[in-house]
């Protein structure tokens, strides 16, 4: 009897995500399964089929080679001691495999009895100027695969456990001589885990783990940039069949300050004066982040532009006693909607000026005059 393709059994498109197949698993394992359908072989049947085609599906080197082979990438593989079998050539073979591309080193890769690390997760973490400045302790909420509680990642119902694959004898790997070579693939039988599960846990499905959403506690160190990145060991994902869990980075970002931009360690931001206060002279004050306000003091015939530095009052630096600067650059507001008296006061200050009063304009207006003249000498000669 040919078996039936993986792709209809789980009910997915050839094209189905990660997701999508885990989900489609978890449905149809319910419903076939064995302690729900009790005396029902056809039930019994039809549970283990789903499992063999999630356990191909769900692995991207074997769903790889099923989608280009078909159920024909998982035959003619020799169990131990069967027809092909080479232990000692197999194993030689098999260290070069993993010398050059690392099997069971990488992130993720299965280890003894087919235990696998859980997948790495990221979170998005936006925070405030001022939190950055000064540190929190946050509190995230974070969805992800945890170890069933029940089977204790095992996979297996309670009171039941895994029993060694008897294809691969718990190796995982199944090895078959061709010629001078001893080829060497996963398991059809187990896809690698060295086991296999009879009666699965009704709560995971036999992947040994659920998903829950946990909350944690994460502390932000004061003086953190935009794109810092914080790492949870242990915090990702839960590992399969009892593996270590992933790891979970969380990346912090900063929002945009209505007042302050931050370069490095230093702070810069804008102040508008009025004209009178440039012209004679006076001081306002700043709200900075270390909660004291500083106090700017305006010199006479200040200058639209004009920067003043701040010591000690910018960002904290991470990991470091050190505090940058607060420039604060300062704009000369031109006066707007004015009374009739106000114009003749400025019309009647414009009159009585010199090039004392405003050096810089007389001195340009100067200059662009000699230019000219100049410019008018040499074409009359």
């Amino acid at each position: 009897m040919s078996k039936r393709d993986y792709y209809e059994v789980l009910g997915v498109a050839r094209g189905a995500t990660e997701a999508e197949l885990k989900s489609s698993f978890r449905k149809l394992a319910m419903k076939w399964h064995p302690d729900r359908n009790p005396g029902d072989k056809q039930a019994e049947i039809t549970f283990k089929e789903i499992n063999e085609a999630y356990q191909v599906l769900s692995d991207g080197q074997k769903r790889a080679a099923y989608d280009r082979f078909g159920h024909a990438a998982f035959q003619g593989g020799g169990g131990p001691g069967g027809p092909g079998f080479d232990a000692g050539f197999g194993d030689f073979m098999s260290d070069i495999f993993d010398t050059f591309f690392g099997e069971g080193r990488r992130p993720g890769a299965r280890t003894t009895g087919g235990r696998e690390r859980g997948s790495d997760l990221r979170y998005n973490l936006e925070i405030s100027l001022e939190e950055a400045y000064a540190g929190k302790a946050a509190s995230i909420t974070v969805p992800t695969a945890v170890t069933c509680e029940v089977c204790s990642g095992t996979g297996a119902k309670a009171g039941s456990k895994p029993r060694a694959c008897p294809t691969c004898g718990g190796a995982g790997r199944v090895r078959a001589a061709q010629g001078f070579f001893a080829i060497e693939r996963t398991c059809p039988n187990c896809g690698g885990r060295g086991e296999v599960i009879d009666d699965p846990c009704a709560n995971c499905g036999g992947a040994g783990r659920v998903t829950r959403e946990r909350t944690l506690s994460v502390n932000i160190p004061a003086g953190v940039e935009d794109g810092t990145r914080i790492r949870l060991a242990g915090e990702g994902e839960g590992g399969l069949r009892g593996g270590p869990a992933g790891d979970l980075y969380i990346f912090v970002s900063l929002k945009p300050h209505p007042f302050f931009q931050r370069d490095g360690a230093d702070l810069f931001c804008q102040v508008p004066i009025s004209m009178v206060t440039a012209a004679l002279g006076g001081e306002f004050t700043v709200p900075a982040l270390d909660g004291v306000d500083a106090r700017v003091r305006v010199p006479e015939g200040t200058q639209s532009g004009k920067q003043f530095r701040l010591r000690g009052k910018g960002m904290t630096v991470l990991r470091s006693r050190d505090i940058g600067d607060l420039y604060i650059q300062v704009m000369v507001e031109t006066p707007q909607n004015l009374t009739r008296r106000q114009r003749e006061l400025l019309a009647e200050f414009e009159r009585e000026s010199s090039g004392d009063t405003q050096p810089e304009s007389s001195g340009f207006f100067a200059r662009v005059r000699d230019f000219f003249d100049g410019i008018g000498g040499s074409t009359r000669a």
